[in-house]
């Protein structure tokens, strides 16, 4: 048997999403290996985020008091102790930008063998993990012969994990070396348009270049106010300047994971769904019935975004402007 040791997410008071999806990952590696799943949680509300960690699969939770947000030096000393104590042969971390922060460090720290941003994992007496590469254009897969192991999964990959559970919950305790502590989180700025975080909007109309014009916004926007849903886009918006970076899907972009995604006149490039394709259904509107998009698509619509979308704002109620 062998533990596997994952370690949440959370930032600005909030356990970041990727942490359930971590859940059901790890449970898939505990499984194969007939061990134990633990989830650590490091600092902030630890008591509040280990109770919504309390999911099915998970066997213990561990909380670390020591401030509220991420720190990498607290993280690491904390992740290094953490998973000496448990003598687990996997750790799991989030393909975020906290936990690429810090994972190669820890993983060097612990001798591990580290994989990062893999999309999928398998367990049969060697470590199998699937990464995408070229622009999400090859689909790679790596074996690692010998643990213990260190892995960072992408979000979006996996299916958060759900139901209640009832996992013993222990506060661990950590000797740290303060002088090791160099730096301090002492507030937070908003910069570039950070008007709305589309990662965590339940759904989204996302356009892109079939809207031809930066006149036809408006368009797309009595749709999106009349289904009360959030506006993103594909790259080439964002480069032509129509919409700010922070609305932007993608590989470049943010990867997107709501319950509903519109993707009006987008193709469906690899480096634009590799931010999407999470999402719960997924609705295509475009004229080539050969699009990619179509492919991954829930529902399709073969048809001109100008003849679609103002009877859809008219459907749900609202008025289409003159284009």
């Amino acid at each position: 048997m062998s533990d596997v040791l994952a370690v949440a997410e959370h930032r600005r008071g909030d356990l970041r999403d990727v942490s359930f999806e971590l859940v059901t990952a790890g449970r898939e590696l505990a499984d194969a290996t007939g061990g134990d799943l633990h989830v650590a949680v490091v600092g902030g509300s630890t008591e509040e985020f280990a109770d919504a960690l309390n999911r099915e699969g998970v066997d213990q939770l561990h909380t670390v008091d020591y401030g509220e947000e991420f720190n990498h030096d607290v993280y690491v000393q904390a992740t290094e102790a953490l998973f000496g104590e448990l003598d687990a042969e996997f750790l799991v971390l989030p393909n975020s930008v906290n936990g690429l922060d810090y994972a190669p460090a820890i993983a060097n720290k612990l001798g591990l063998p580290y994989v990062s941003d893999a999309v999928g994992v398998e367990y049969d007496g060697s470590l199998t993990a699937t990464r995408e590469m070229y622009g999400s254009k090859v689909e790679t897969t790596i074996e690692v012969a010998e643990g213990p192991y260190a892995v960072s999964v992408r979000s979006g990959e996996w299916p958060a994990a759900e139901g209640v559970g009832d996992a013993d919950v222990s506060a661990f305790d950590v000797d740290f070396d303060e002088d090791a502590i160099r730096s301090d989180v002492t507030g937070f700025e908003e910069v570039g348009a950070g008007d709305v975080d589309i990662s965590e909007a339940e759904f989204l109309v996302s356009i892109g270049r079939g809207i031809e014009e930066e006149e036809n916004l408006p368009l797309i926007e009595a749709l999106v106010d009349a289904t009360d849903a959030t506006l993103s886009s594909s790259r080439p918006i964002v480069d032509n300047g129509w919409l700010p970076k922070n609305r932007q899907v993608g590989q470049s972009g943010k990867q997107v994971t709501p319950t509903v995604y519109l993707a009006i006149g987008i193709s469906g490039a690899v480096q634009h769904v590799a931010g999407m394709k999470g999402a719960e259904t997924i609705i295509a509107v475009n004229t080539d019935p050969d699009a990619p998009i179509f492919d991954i698509a829930d529902y399709g619509v073969v048809g001109d975004l100008f003849d679609v979308v103002p009877a859809l704002i008219e459907e749900f109620g609202g008025d289409a402007p003159d284009i």
